[in-house]
């Protein structure tokens, strides 16, 4: 009998699409393109074998499903609450590798030192072990600058276990804010509070009032971003403003008191 090479070689189409079959339902991981176009004959078309495989088990228990650029047979969504059996996790994640994990999903590959200046704070030993010890990020390339510090990436654990067909279907900013996940602004938010919708829609148009913008205009992340900064500025700048006026306007009744031609301030001078 021979290898597997061999054995593959004399297969037509439905036995290859077999072979791929056996294959993605005896893996304990998804396989990527690489490893099954190795398992079958040259000029097999991969691409074609796997529709067929999506078609044959469109509607059924299971399904074979993308992940990346590797591929998988899943349990129908459908019927996840029949299969969903109750279970204590005997292991939560901390938030710090909660915030971990979602900076190397939407800033990969990025260095420990790239996730630190984003948290602001130090990113702990064991918020990483955690994370590779699910299996959901692994080191990438060095950064070509001085220290070649390492890179992190996912990997298609990560979005195996999230049902993400690849990375870029992670949930956009308007998602998250449509979900509710993501708060206002925190200086905006107050602003808003301050000035009620019409204060806030003035303060972000301007100081010329004649420049009249699009009312369904949506404002930027960055807009928000900058306004944040200004406000915090003024308010800041306001208090010293108003403080230099008050001195300065101090100093401009004494000098109104002053008489130029006082003979005594000429004879003291």
């Amino acid at each position: 009998m021979g290898g597997p090479e061999e054995i593959a070689a004399k297969l037509d189409q439905a036995e290859q699409r077999r072979l791929v079959e056996a294959l993605l339902f005896a893996a304990d991981e998804p396989l990527s393109m690489t490893v099954l176009r190795e398992r079958l004959p040259e000029g097999a078309d991969l691409g074609a074998i796997l529709e067929d495989l999506q078609t044959l088990y469109n509607g059924r228990g299971i399904s074979l499903e993308r992940r990346g650029d590797a591929w998988t047979f899943r349990t129908a969504a459908d019927l996840a609450p029949a299969l969903t059996q109750h279970v204590e996790q005997p292991k939560k994640l901390t938030r710090a590798a909660i915030e971990t994990l979602a900076i190397i999903a939407y800033h990969q590959p990025v260095t420990r030192g790239e996730i630190e200046t984003i948290r602001g704070v130090a990113v702990s030993r064991g918020a990483l072990d955690t994370l590779l010890e699910q299996g959901w990020i692994k080191p990438g390339r060095r950064r070509e600058t001085p220290g070649r510090p390492v890179t992190w990436v996912s990997t298609p654990a990560f979005l195996d276990h999230f049902d993400l067909a690849n990375i870029n279907d992670l949930p956009g900013l308007d998602e998250l804010k449509a979900a509710g996940l993501l708060d206002a602004r925190p200086a905006v938010a107050a602003l808003a509070d301050q000035l009620g919708e019409g204060g806030l829609l003035a303060a972000m148009s301007g100081d010329d009032e004649d420049d009249e913008d699009d009312e369904d205009d949506e404002t930027s992340e960055d807009e928000l971003a900058a306004l944040e900064d200004a406000l915090e500025d003024d308010f800041e700048a306001g208090d010293l403003d108003e403080d230099l006026g008050e001195e300065l306007d101090e100093d401009a009744e004494l000098e109104g008191d002053i008489d130029p031609d006082d003979e005594d301030l000429k004879a003291s001078a």
